[in-house]
């Protein structure tokens, strides 16, 4: 059991009623798992007010409970604390509960549009293969150092994450890289932790549905850097036009990477196929399995958060030799018949574009280029007739069709990727609702040579219509069409 008043140090309290100098269980923001003894934080949700549930929170057995707006009615034997953000409450409280786990950390937050994943995934790998123990948050899985968890959001609740800080401190994990994506960071959910530096990626059209315009998006981004400490490093990419943005009010140590303009580390690409691609960074020329220029970047981004962490260059660029994609990006096979299938998580109209970029560089010339895409439901409709449009343009056939689309009509949101398609790309369309039915018929139409990209939910294994998620995996479903369709020609 631990001191209510431990775990409010460092919260900012307007004010309390009954005693903070009690002895309390776990923390809870859902009240559905309050117990005995319990703190229940009430917060405001998109979709629901926790502070709603304060009653059911102390009839189940809450101690204490933490909320920006007092109940009218205050029980006996409850203490209650209000605060001006039970958000950023939460997160401090969080960390006090587990003993501040980050400190005893190096720990990395990676941030941006495009490629947190892979930075940080890859960041994890790197330093695996360095031999030392290193943990990972990240949209695709937990890992602490060789365990295992899964998790479905970019920037996990902050209890979830300092339960596992804490773990990867019982475990001697010396570095942690962890995504921090604009919604956890507006949702206050890295409160209290102590980052030892923070790399900024690129800054490119998404969650508008969230943040409403595209300065809010970046000033939330910004916030991780604004936050940092002098001990800590900002490791940006000035190639990007918001990347000095990012940190021109920071008190870290500021560092640039760059393949267009000035950078403190800078990297060119020499040579690009469909296996891999060949960059010089600094003066050491480097293969690495990553493809593409936003790979290049990703690359460049891994090696000088390294450096930055002490790491040497050849320790670094022989790790950066072994990596391979992470699942979902980029992830391809040629099959029996020479037709190469990409799977890629780009959902953004600049991911897509840089993909399909990337594919046209490598193509000879006769190969036809088959995109699969969808828009998801419930989320930014502004970027929908920009995917349309992008797909249509760099491709010699689209086929529009569902991602996932939550609560929405896929109708609907493929009629909106079809409005931002020019007269000229319309032959080029191809318009299926059912995902698999799009991928079968892009499997049909591809000769040999030919490349078809499964765009927009790269990794996930699921597909979610009205609240149901289903088993859906665009990697294992295109290889299965191929092969099945191969085997019967």
């Amino acid at each position: 059991m631990k001191q209510l008043k431990d775990l409010l140090f460092g919260v900012s309290i307007s004010a309390v009623s009954g005693s903070t100098a009690i002895a309390v269980g776990d923390l809870c923001f859902d009240s559905r798992k309050v117990g005995e003894g319990d703190v229940f934080i009430a917060i405001k949700g998109v979709e629901a007010d926790g502070h709603r549930f304060v009653d059911g929170a102390t009839r189940k057995g809450a101690k204490a409970v933490v909320c920006e707006t007092m109940p009218e009615t205050l029980n006996d034997g409850v203490t209650y604390v209000q605060v001006s953000d039970s958000q950023q409450a939460l997160a401090i409280m969080a960390s006090n509960f587990y003993g501040n786990p980050s400190k005893n950390l190096r720990l990395v937050g990676v941030t941006g549009t495009n490629g947190k994943t892979t930075v940080s995934t890859l960041l994890y790998h790197l330093f695996k293969t360095a031999g030392y123990k290193v943990g990972l948050i990240s949209t695709i899985r937990i890992m602490v150092d060789d365990t295992e968890y899964e998790t479905n959001l970019t920037t996990p609740d902050a209890l979830t994450i300092n339960r596992h800080l804490s773990l990867m401190n019982q475990d001697g994990v010396e570095f942690c890289f962890m995504e921090v994506s604009s919604h956890g960071i507006a949702q206050r959910r890295a409160e209290g932790l102590r980052f030892e530096g923070a790399v900024f990626t690129n800054l490119t059209h998404d969650h508008l549905d969230y943040h409403k315009t595209f300065a809010a998006y970046r000033d939330t981004k910004k916030k991780l850097f604004d936050g940092l400490p002098k001990t800590a490093f900002a490791l940006t990419n000035s190639d990007d036009k918001n990347g000095l943005v990012m940190i021109q009010n920071t008190q870290a140590r500021k560092y640039t990477y760059a393949l267009k303009t000035y950078g403190d580390f800078r990297a060119q690409i020499l040579e690009q196929q469909l296996d891999g691609q060949l960059l010089k960074i600094e003066e050491h020329e480097v293969w690495t399995k990553l493809i593409g220029a936003f790979n290049a970047y990703n690359v460049l981004a891994i090696y000088a958060t390294a450096s930055l962490l002490g790491l040497e260059s050849m320790e670094i660029l022989q790790g950066i030799s072994q990596l391979r994609n992470v699942d979902g990006r980029f992830q391809h096979f040629v099959s029996k018949k020479r037709i190469t299938a990409i799977v890629d998580y780009a959902h953004t109209p600049d991911a897509l574009k840089n993909v399909l970029t990337t594919i046209n560089a490598l193509r000879t010339g006769n190969e036809n280029v088959i995109t699969v895409v969808g828009c998801g439901g419930d989320r930014d409709k502004s970027k929908r007739p920009v995917m349309g449009h992008i797909a249509s343009q760099m491709s010699n056939t689209a086929l529009f069709t569902s991602d996932n689309p939550r609560s929405e009509n896929p109708g609907v949101i493929i009629r909106e990727m079809e409005a931002g398609v020019e007269a000229q790309n319309l032959r080029k369309i191809v318009s299926i609702e059912d995902r698999r039915q799009a991928i079968r018929t892009a499997c049909k139409l591809a000769n040999p040579g030919d490349i078809i990209l499964i765009a927009g939910k790269g990794h996930e294994t699921y597909q979610e219509v009205n609240g149901v998620r289903k088993a859906f995996d665009d990697y294992k479903i295109v290889r299965e069409e191929l092969e099945k369709q191969e085997a019967n020609a």
